[in-house]
C-alpha cells in the first residue's frame, strides 16, 4: 500500500482518496485511530496522512505508536494550528505539519517528493547485498544471486524496513496479497530458501532475524 489517510471527515476523506487514486497512488483509509494501527500493522504504508482530532486515540498517539515501530514518512493534516501542536507533531515524529484548509497541489508536491527521495532509486542496497529495482535482480558480494519474484518482493520489503519487526501478517499480506490462496507456511518456506540464497546463517542470521511470536526483522 502506498498511502493510508487517517480522517474523520467523510466528505473529506473521500475526496482526498479519490484524488490520490487519480493520481496512480494506491490508498486505505481509517476513521479513527485504532482501525489506522490495525490496517498498519497488517499491511503497512509508504506514507501517512494523519489528523490530529480523530474519536477515540487522536492523532498525536498513532503518530507516535507508528514511528515506535518504524520510519514510515508521516504528514499531519489538521486543523490545529497552534506552535505547541506543531512542535508535539514534530517531536512525536511526524515529517510534516499541514494546516487545513490545505492546498491540495502543494500536498501532492510534497507527497511526490518523500516517494522520490524514498522510494525512486534504482538500487537499494545493504551491507553486500544489492537489488535492482527495475529488472528484480539481486547480488550478493558483486555475484548473482538466483532469486524467484515472491522471494525478491520479500527481501525488498524487508530491507526497506530495516530494524523493524514485520509481522508475518503484515509481511504475507504485502507480497502475497489479502485474497491470496496461499497459506502462511508458505512464507516459512521463503524466508528458509531466500536465508540460504544470501548465504545467512540458518542457525544464527546476521539478517533476517527471527522474533519469536511475531515475525521478522532485517538486520545489517
Amino acid at each position: 500500500m502506498d498511502i493510508l489517510i487517517v480522517e474523520d471527515n467523510k466528505e473529506l476523506l473521500q475526496l482526498l482518496t479519490d484524488f490520490l487514486r487519480a493520481e496512480d497512488y494506491t490508498v486505505s483509509t481509517a476513521e479513527n485511530g485504532e482501525k489506522a494501527l490495525s490496517l498498519y500493522e497488517k499491511y503497512g504504508a509508504r506514507l501517512v496522512l494523519l489528523d490530529i482530532n480523530l474519536p477515540g486515540m487522536d492523532g498525536f498517539a498513532v503518530c507516535e505508536k507508528i514511528r515506535s515501530n518504524g520510519n514510515t514518512p508521516i504528514i499531519m493534516l489538521t486543523a490545529r494550528v497552534s506552535k505547541e501542536d506543531k512542535l508535539n507533531g514534530l517531536i512525536l515524529g511526524a515529517d510534516d505539519y499541514m494546516e487545513k484548509p490545505y492546498d491540495i497541489d502543494i500536498l501532492l508536491a510534497k507527497i511526490k517528493g518523500i516517494f522520490k527521495r524514498r522510494f525512486a532509486e534504482d538500487k537499494l542496497t545493504d551491507g553486500d547485498i544489492s537489488l535492482d529495482l527495475a529488472a528484480g535482480t539481486v547480488t550478493v558480494n558483486g555475484k548473482p544471486a538466483d532469486v524467484t519474484g515472491k522471494e525478491f518482493e520479500l527481501l525488498k520489503l524487508l530491507i526497506e524496513n530495516k530494524g523493524q519487526t514485520l509481522t508475518k501478517d503484515r509481511i504475507f499480506n504485502a507480497v502475497w496479497g489479502m485474497d491470496s490462496d496461499s497459506e502462511q507456511q508458505t512464507l516459512t518456506v521463503h524466508i528458509k530458501r531466500l536465508r540460504e540464497k544470501i548465504g545467512d546463517d540458518p542457525k544464527e542470521p546476521a539478517h533476517i532475524v527471527t522474533v519469536w511470536g511475531r515475525g521478522y526483522r532485517w538486520d545489517g
